[in-house]
């Protein structure tokens, strides 16, 4: 061999690897010669909280756990994250991408789902508050317990409220607020790793996302995941589960035996696949709940305030006589950036303030299977009646009177809009926020889990999204969803007599 030295080898070359992703990935034909203790459905926020937990519970245990996602791998991290965020946040608007179910679906035209690995937690801005003790006095759930696993979460996803703890332009403007009708006024919890990278400890991911879960995961337990696998149905045998028939985009049907399914598909997505199942459950479906979002955009003033102004980021949260919550975002393109100079200048537009507003839980909201359309491959699509009620609209206009408030306390001159109107009201299915379609609850007429996530007789089938919310009042669901995934996980490692 040229160039070899007479006492000194050369190192051998590394070894072949067949890893085509930036994840490692099986395919369904390998799965489907297993059978799992767990299979996974859905790498959104309750799909990989319940993932992440489960290889936690039952590391070195040799359990088999099996994900599925119906998209392919899209981005390695949140959007946000990226150099070029400026540019990866638009996919979001990608109709490949965004995928907007709301065209078909008159009554909730605003609605949209993510087919990627990591859903909708790729684009979100990782706003995480908890929901208020008064509204969590309805669920089947201790309150108490219910604080133990919100601790849980908030420590996996990194959840802060230092996010903009140096920002003057959200102290002096949290100052404003709270001498004027606002003291519950703060800054806003975000999902944000905020150390800094040292001794090697990358800290790369600051803005979470699911797929911080799916790598969390893989270093506790192996586990198989596939892509482009779409869950359609959950095959039962004597009223039990016995695993979950997958379609790929080709029309290939696969079936998945496991012992346990989770679904979290979505809240669309998820009652669909019980539905087509022929899952019994008189609420399945049904209760389909959002948040009626008013929207204004304007300009703010920040003569005489320090040169270092940082950015707006404060969340004025709902209370007993306050049935909708306030947050403020500034300035765009600010709020987060890559790269951009950030100009000095007295006035500054693009500051976003919105308010989320409780929206009824009523049975007649609901998911249902579209008596007439089908799919490519005979699936029977999505359709979705539903309606603000009396209360609602009251909810609505109390929202946007307090919207307009806030505004004028902090000195944000909110800018026409829509057809001369300063707010605007986002349609029902825009906010991201659909839940409750499985809630969880006791009585099985007006639920479709127990207090554990598991429906309602059909033992082996649980529900990990925001489908299984019991509701969500006026606050963000997401933190809410991964606490209640990571305790529905704890309940089957224990269930299963692995620890928990």
């Amino acid at each position: 061999m040229p160039f070899m030295h007479r006492n000194l080898p050369f190192c051998p070359l590394p070894q072949p690897y067949e890893q085509n992703q930036w994840i490692p990935l099986v395919s369904l034909d390998e799965m489907a010669m297993k059978e799992y203790d767990v299979l996974v459905v859905g790498t959104g926020a309750g799909g990989g909280a319940a993932l992440w937990r489960l290889c936690e519970q039952w590391k070195n245990s040799g359990k088999r756990i099996g994900v599925i996602e119906r998209g392919g791998p899209l981005l390695p991290t949140n959007a946000f994250n990226l150099p070029t965020s400026d540019s990866a946040i638009n996919l979001y608007n990608n109709p490949r991408i965004g995928i907007r179910v709301g065209q078909a679906l008159p009554q909730f035209p605003g609605s949209r789902l993510v087919y990627g690995l990591g859903g909708r937690t790729l684009f979100w801005g990782a706003v995480c508050p908890r929901i208020p003790d008064f509204e969590l006095e309805a669920w089947p759930i201790p309150i108490a317990e219910m604080h133990r696993y919100y601790s849980i979460a908030e420590r996996v996803m990194n959840v802060t409220p230092f996010y903009s703890r140096y920002s003057t332009f959200t102290q002096l403007l949290l100052d404003r607020l709270r001498a004027a009708g606002f003291p519950e006024a703060v800054d806003q919890p975000v999902g944000t790793d905020l150390q800094p990278t040292q001794y090697g400890e990358i800290h790369s991911n600051v803005f979470f996302s699911s797929i911080l879960f799916l790598a969390r995961a893989r270093l506790l337990h192996p586990y198989d995941l596939a892509v482009h696998a779409r869950a359609v149905q959950v095959l039962t045998e004597q009223n039990r589960t016995r695993g979950i028939r997958v379609l790929t985009p080709e029309g290939r049907t696969y079936d998945l035996r496991a012992k346990t399914v989770v679904l979290a598909a979505s809240a669309l997505e998820t009652p669909r696949i019980l539905l087509y199942s022929n899952i019994p459950g008189r609420a399945i479906g049904r209760y389909l709940t959002n948040h009626s979002i008013v929207n204004g955009v304007g300009e703010i003033s920040s003569k005489g305030f320090p040169d270092i102004l940082g950015m707006i980021n404060i969340l004025i949260p709902q209370t007993l006589n306050r049935p909708y919550q306030l947050q403020m975002f500034g300035s765009y393109p600010y709020y987060s950036y890559q790269f951009a100079s950030k100009p000095r200048t007295d006035e500054w537009k693009g500051n976003s303030i919105i308010t989320l507003g409780k929206v009824e839980s009523r049975f007649e909201n609901r998911v249902l299977l579209d008596p007439v359309r089908r799919d490519p491959y005979g699936i029977p699509e999505l359709q979705v009646q539903f309606s603000y009620s009396p209360a609602d609209w009251d909810v609505i206009e109390r929202s946007a009177a307090a919207l307009r408030n806030a505004a004028s306390v902090i000195g944000l001159e909110l800018e026409r809009v829509v057809n001369g109107s300063d707010l605007c009201l986002l349609l029902p299915g825009a906010d991201n926020h659909e839940s409750s379609t499985c809630r969880m609850g006791t009585d099985p007429h007006t639920s479709v889990t127990d207090p554990n996530g598991q429906v309602h007789g059909v033992p082996g089938i649980f529900i990990a999204d925001n489908s299984v919310l019991p509701s969500m009042g006026a606050v963000n669901p997401t933190l809410s969803t991964v606490a209640l995934a990571i305790r529905t996980a704890d309940y089957i490692a224990g269930a299963s007599g692995a620890g928990s």
